[in-house]
């Protein structure tokens, strides 16, 4: 999986979380599991930036999380801030394939990298939908830096 390094110019969309002490395990870092929590509330506040989604799902519409593959590269601790970029890799009829990472605030160091894939689905019907027109996907798009 690509690691990218901190670039503020290759994601879309930039959410800053707090550690909260919840999110700790007995060595004073982020427990692992913890992290698929930072990614899904930044793909959350993500889908609520695009205009498009954000009308469809006043329609009944939402994202389902159909895979989900995470590497992480190095562990967050008690009293750090976090930042999680996001974007989309591919659009498809009704599926979106995306791309996040996860540093510390301070030091801009990646700690965990996720990749996605969600299906649009029409809640009603109970099954997928067709993704929303959206104008200009091009800007949601994930950005590879020089290094990658």
């Amino acid at each position: 999986m690509y690691r990218p390094e901190y670039d503020p110019d290759i994601f879309f969309h930039w959410k800053t979380l707090s550690v909260r002490f919840r999110d700790l395990d007995p060595l004073n870092h982020v427990n692992n599991s913890v992290f698929n929590t930072y990614f899904e509330e930044a793909r959350i506040d993500f889908i609520h930036h695009v205009p498009e989604m954000k009308a469809s799902m006043n329609e009944g519409k939402s994202f389902i999380l159909a895979h989900l593959e995470m590497d992480y590269v190095s562990p967050v601790y008690s009293g750090e801030r976090v930042i999680v970029g996001s974007s989309m890799k591919e659009l498809g009829n009704s599926s979106v394939k995306g791309i996040q990472a996860l540093y510390t605030e301070s030091t801009k160091k990646l700690n965990a990298v996720c990749e996605t894939t969600g299906v649009w689905f029409d809640l009603q019907r109970n099954r997928p939908a067709r993704l929303p027109e959206i104008s200009n996907p091009g800007q949601y798009l994930f950005k590879m830096n020089k290094n990658g």
